[in-house]
């Protein structure tokens, strides 16, 4: 027997916002200070405190996208909360990618495993926002808002791109998943514009 209840999303926001804090926390302890105390010695920690930090922009956009999701979701139901389980499972492998790639110094296996994590956490993000849409109809505010979604339809063809790519040259992978990441830096106006509407 299946229940179909409608409920307010602060709860969903809440535990997701407290999940992506302890995924950040998580890979910030992976930073280890090198013993010795030279600016040569810091060379050794250079490709983990990048692969953190490439990885704490992933992940803040996706709690800033999450955010204004959220915002512009009028109720959820349990299709919503097990879509948004299914993202956070993709958000807490990000870890344990980030540490591999870091410590692999960018090796080709591990930066290809690590575009596969953020390229899971699109497609999760994607189906998340397809479930809410579907729930609230295509005239809700975010229906309007997203639009066609081009941007987060080339992000995932990104992150195969360069999955694709990471056997021959990861450095290129690397590149392509820093500009995926620069990409959605750059606020969205149609998503701020619908929230302040609200």
């Amino acid at each position: 027997m299946v229940f179909r209840t409608q409920m307010n999303n602060g709860r969903l926001e809440a535990f997701s916002d407290g999940v992506l804090a302890i995924i950040i926390t998580i890979m910030v302890f992976d930073i280890k200070a090198p013993e010795l105390t030279s600016w040569e010695a810091l060379k050794s920690v250079w490709p983990v405190f990048l692969s953190f930090v490439l990885s704490f922009i992933h992940v803040g956009i996706y709690w800033n996208n999450h955010h204004h999701m959220m915002k512009l979701s009028t109720r959820v139901n349990g299709s919503i909360l097990w879509a948004n389980m299914h993202l956070l499972f993709w958000l807490t492998l990000v870890p344990f990618t980030t540490s591999w790639l870091g410590r692999s110094n960018f090796a080709a296996i591990p930066t290809q495993l690590y575009g596969v994590s953020l390229g899971m956490c699109g497609v999760a993000y994607w189906i998340l926002q397809t479930v809410i849409i579907r729930s609230q109809g295509t005239n809700s505010l975010l229906a309007r808002a997203i639009g066609n979604d081009l941007k987060g339809r080339s992000s995932i063809v990104g992150y195969v791109l360069g999955v694709l790519v990471s056997p021959y040259d990861s450095r290129i992978s690397m590149v392509i998943y820093a500009a995926l990441a620069a990409m959605w830096l750059i606020p969205d106006p149609r998503i701020e514009r619908f929230v302040e509407e609200c």
